[in-house]
């Protein structure tokens, strides 16, 4: 009988342990702002995807803060990001992003998806566009005599190939491409900041702005802090300020700690990790 009482005392604890989160440590019990984290290049979401997805479900969430700090990443699971974040919305749980040292791109691209954009003045945002990258080394296996023979079904299966130059039509089928993504990423811009296409298409040719410039061409609401966007969250959701808050779970990677001890800053400096060579990116150069 004592092992019964034992273990109905353990899955207590461990039940109160999840709920813990608040500012301070302290027990998050009644209505609460769940804040997750958006870090690094935009490749694998799932567990981002889960997060959001508990926390729609979860009745003690009243609203999301999503902090970023991304320069990007592919498309596909940037779109995904984005969708996930409406959804919260649609399940009347006010989001607000927060945007941190570099939100552009894709990052943007996903906070654009909030009620509303808090950013600090040097925050870098914008780069609105899509870029494919593919390398050519036709000359260095010219150099080295090496043969590279494809096989194909079809005219544009190997287009990209690193082992030719690429024609001229095959150069049109992907900037068609692109252009059908960035006008995916203009309408996206468009439709969540309230803004006509028209005025969107002048500032969306891949530069990069400050949060002070973008607060003027209306890409952000507010200059501010995390804390700034998690206040103004809990305002809209009808919640005492400050209120309580669940902080993201962290999660170990052994590649963020080997890409942190390298000194790998550059996003570019890790696409030859990340199977995008024939991917369209939402991604800062």
């Amino acid at each position: 009988m004592g092992a019964v009482w034992l273990g109905v005392l353990v899955l207590f604890l461990v039940a109160l342990a999840s709920m813990r989160g608040a500012e301070g440590g302290a027990p998050a019990f009644g209505p609460q702002v769940a804040i997750v984290e958006l870090e690094g290049v935009i490749l694998d979401v799932e567990d981002l995807v889960r997060d959001l997805r508990r926390h729609r479900d979860n009745p003690l969430v009243r609203a999301v803060v999503v902090r970023i700090n991304s320069p990007g990443g592919v498309v596909g699971p940037t779109q995904e990001v984005h969708q996930a974040v409406r959804r919260l919305r649609e399940a009347g749980k006010p989001v607000v992003a927060s945007l941190g040292a570099v939100a552009a791109s894709g990052g943007y691209y996903i906070a654009v998806a909030a009620d509303q954009i808090y950013a600090n003045p040097g925050t870098l945002t914008g780069s609105i566009g899509v870029i494919m990258q593919m390398p050519n080394v036709e000359s260095l296996l010219k150099k080295v005599g090496v043969d590279y023979i494809v096989v194909k079904a079809g005219k544009f299966k190997d287009v990209g190939n690193f082992s030719r130059a690429m024609t001229p039509e095959e150069r049109r089928v992907l900037q068609t491409l692109l252009d059908d993504v960035h006008g995916q990423f203009i309408n996206a811009v468009a439709d969540g900041r309230k803004l006509p296409a028209e005025d969107v298409t002048r500032f969306a040719d891949g530069r990069i702005f400050s949060g002070a410039q973008a607060k003027d061409l209306k890409m952000i609401d507010t200059l501010g802090s995390l804390e700034d966007a998690v206040h103004r969250d809990a305002t809209m959701a009808g919640l005492p300020v400050p209120p309580r808050v669940i902080t993201p779970r962290k999660r170990f990677s052994i590649f963020d700690l080997v890409r942190s001890q390298l000194g790998i800053l550059s996003p570019m400096a890790l696409a030859p990790q990340l199977p995008v060579f024939k991917t369209p990116l939402y991604l800062m150069d």
